[in-house]
């Protein structure tokens, strides 16, 4: 076996890696977002557990997808189509990346580190008790 198709094959592992990861994800979004919505009564319940965790999957997904072009790319065959290719490839899916985690998180990741950092600090003064954040943990003006 030659490294080309040592490499070839190592990303095609990649590939069934990240479907696998996404077919999981599913189905482990469905079953949390049924027992939230049976727990709580609220569809909506259900449908936010839901987007989150299947939202965490795909992102995970997504990575893992990137890394198997990656490999192709770098290893396989590493032409400048190809390499043009896998630029646009991870550009699009960084973007996907970026927008899921909005949408997971609710806020921006730099306002949400932002925001949130006082909570951590006062969690770690208090001995680990967590507190609701309260306004003046946003440094929004």
């Amino acid at each position: 076996m030659t490294f080309t198709e040592a490499m070839d094959h190592a990303a095609q592992v990649f590939e069934g890696v990240g479907a696998v990861v996404l077919a999981v994800g599913f189905v482990l979004a469905l079953a949390v977002a049924a027992r939230d919505w049976r727990r709580s009564g609220l569809a909506a319940e259900g449908y936010r557990a839901m987007r989150q965790v299947f939202g965490g999957a795909l992102l995970l997904g997504l990575e893992i997808l990137v890394a198997a072009d990656l490999i192709r790319t770098v290893a396989v065959a590493p032409t400048f189509e190809n390499v043009a290719v896998l630029g646009l490839i991870v550009l699009i899916r960084t973007f996907l990346s970026f927008s899921l985690q909005i949408e997971i998180e609710g806020v921006l990741p730099w306002r949400q580190a932002l925001k949130t950092g006082g909570t951590h600090v006062a969690r770690a003064v208090d001995g680990g008790t967590p507190r609701p954040p309260s306004d003046s943990d946003d440094p929004s003006p």
